[in-house]
């Protein structure tokens, strides 16, 4: 009878949750080769194949989606004996915002690391609008937000930066919205960083435009442009399907950057400091790649 120790089984987990052997690597601390090496042992342990790879990814056979279930169950009941022994020091609870395109790219990767580390602390997730989330840092409901902002608003957006990416105009695919006179455009609410670079944009080349739908999510934007209702101020990493990047010969005007920065509260608790590292390690071990 074979039996598979707990480190194959984190390492099979952290493959399947980042979708690569070089994410996993870093998340587990073993260079890319070790990780490949443990695949191999648990393929063979097993006699079946737990991932169907290609040049850029990989992605669980149907085997590999019966050994996740399992596997994260095991790591669960391993993390709860140990606890048990080993009573956490460190309780509590920490309020965090996220926007809404960032919370299901961001969060569960983050959450995941947390629980790991220090479950004794809940996390109170609230997904808004940047204007909100600072209003709610500085009169301290919010202990840290995520919060985006263009180069021009440093001054009045004071954080740290962790993620910067290009904003495009982005529209349906074969569509016709961007030849529109005046162009119609969909956009967040008013403390939007792609709002602001959008109108500005526009307004700086005097070019006619009407905003037809003001959403809170980048689901109700996508609606929109997927309808080729609008054309939309997004990062390009949002792009994909029927959406894609309105062609330059569109004379739409070139959109700047954008930047995603962790606003954080004052005198905060050690949990909050702790979930403030998970949130940067999250993004540099590349949560928002393309």
């Amino acid at each position: 009878m074979y039996t598979l120790d707990l480190d194959l089984l984190r390492t099979f987990v952290a493959i399947a949750e980042t979708g690569n052997f070089s994410s996993a690597a870093k998340a587990v601390f073993r260079t890319p080769s070790a990780v490949s090496m443990q695949v191999k042992k648990m393929e063979e342990s097993l006699g079946r194949p737990l991932f169907a790879r290609d040049s850029r990814s990989v992605t669980l056979t149907e085997d590999g989606e019966r050994v996740l279930a399992h596997a994260r169950r095991m790591l669960a009941l391993d993390r709860e004996l140990v606890a048990a022994f080993h009573p956490q020091t460190m309780t509590g609870e920490v309020r965090l915002g996220l926007p809404d395109d960032m919370a299901e790219k961001v969060l569960p990767d983050m959450l995941r690391r947390f629980a790991c580390t220090h479950p004794g602390v809940a996390i109170n997730a609230l997904v808004d609008n940047t204007g909100p989330m600072l209003r709610m840092i500085n009169e301290g409901r919010l202990d840290l937000a995520v919060v985006s902002r263009l180069p021009s608003q440093v001054k009045d957006r004071p954080g740290e930066v962790l993620f910067e990416e290009q904003l495009v105009w982005a529209g349906c695919k074969s569509g016709v919205a961007h030849e529109m006179d005046p162009v119609p455009v969909t956009v967040w609410d008013k403390s939007c960083a792609w709002r602001k670079a959008g109108r500005e944009g526009l307004e700086d080349e005097k070019r006619n435009y009407r905003i037809v739908l003001e959403s809170g999510s980048l689901a109700g934007q996508k609606s929109a442009v997927h309808a080729d209702l609008a054309v939309a101020p997004i990062p390009r990493s949002t792009l994909g399907g029927c959406i894609v990047e309105v062609p330059v010969e569109a004379g739409l005007p070139r959109l700047c950057s954008y930047q995603l920065v962790l606003v954080t509260g004052q005198n905060l608790s050690e949990a909050a400091l702790a979930a403030a590292d998970h949130m940067r390690a999250s993004f540099a071990d590349g949560a928002l790649a393309a």
